[in-house]
């Protein structure tokens, strides 16, 4: 039986914000499945340099760019640009996004609304869009295609306090992830999602969650600890790699059992 590793071997992929955090551990675990990887990143040059440098250790080529997705064109041309050195693509990672900061509903005016949607949601979908196109080609003559959508647990419990505008995205990506499911399913590209609940090892709850609170999270922890980035990237290789599996239009929970979809 085929497994993850080896379904990835020679496959293209694409991932948006991938040279940090959790984008990072994504990037770095598809070389290591054997892919091919585009690394996209707004403002961590030296790092996806950096790794895009690391790809011959792992018998595969890396190349990356740096793009605001927030703007339209821009989600365009990473996706050019991906394809333009893979030569196609097999694999999207929408990684890209943010909470951007912690307001409470009446303190959160149009434009910040605006600002969180826009990187949260509107990027994956001009991403994809995009992809689309290359990701069905793909599917039609190398054996199938597959989209991972990073959301949150956010998105499947609202959130903490002041998380509204990031969960109701999130939340949004997660009907997305389903509606593009079938719509793109009988083109052979499986679409699915990943809902990371308090990750550590990544700017995100270093930013956002003070650590007085990640321990009170922590403490409410089935597993008893906090997930890492290579949690999450595992999870993500395995959807990834569902070319011929049956998963599609799903969100895989990873939070240690504090929540059950």
């Amino acid at each position: 039986m085929a497994t993850a590793t080896t379904k990835l071997h020679g496959k293209r992929a694409l991932v948006t914000a991938g040279a940090q955090g959790i984008g990072l551990a994504i990037t770095r675990a598809l070389m290591a499945a054997g892919c091919d990887v585009f690394v996209h990143f707004r403002s961590s040059r030296d790092v996806a340099e950096a790794v895009c440098r690391d790809a011959p250790t792992f018998g595969v080529r890396a190349a990356c760019c740096a793009g605001d997705l927030t703007e339209p064109e821009e989600c365009a041309r990473v996706v050019e640009e991906s394809v333009a050195f893979l030569g196609g693509m097999d694999v999207l990672i929408n990684n890209a996004g943010s909470m951007v900061a912690r307001r409470p509903f009446l303190e959160a005016d149009d434009d910040y609304w605006a600002e969180v949607m826009a990187l949260n949601l509107g990027s994956l979908r001009r991403v994809t869009r995009a992809a689309v196109p290359h990701l069905v080609a793909a599917a039609a003559s190398r054996g199938g295609a597959s989209i991972v959508n990073l959301s949150s647990l956010a998105g499947r419990n609202g959130g903490g306090p002041g998380a509204l505008a990031y969960s109701t995205a999130k939340g949004a990506v997660l009907t997305f992830t389903r509606g593009l499911g079938v719509d793109l399913g009988p083109k052979g590209v499986r679409v699915n999602a990943v809902t990371p609940g308090l990750i550590l090892g990544s700017s995100f709850h270093a930013t956002h969650t003070p650590a007085e609170n990640q321990k009170r999270i922590i403490a409410g922890i089935p597993l008893g600890r906090a997930g890492t980035t290579e949690d999450v990237a595992r999870a993500v290789v395995y959807l990834a790699s569902e070319y011929d599996g049956f998963i599609t239009g799903a969100t895989l929970d990873i939070n240690g059992g504090v929540h059950f979809g």
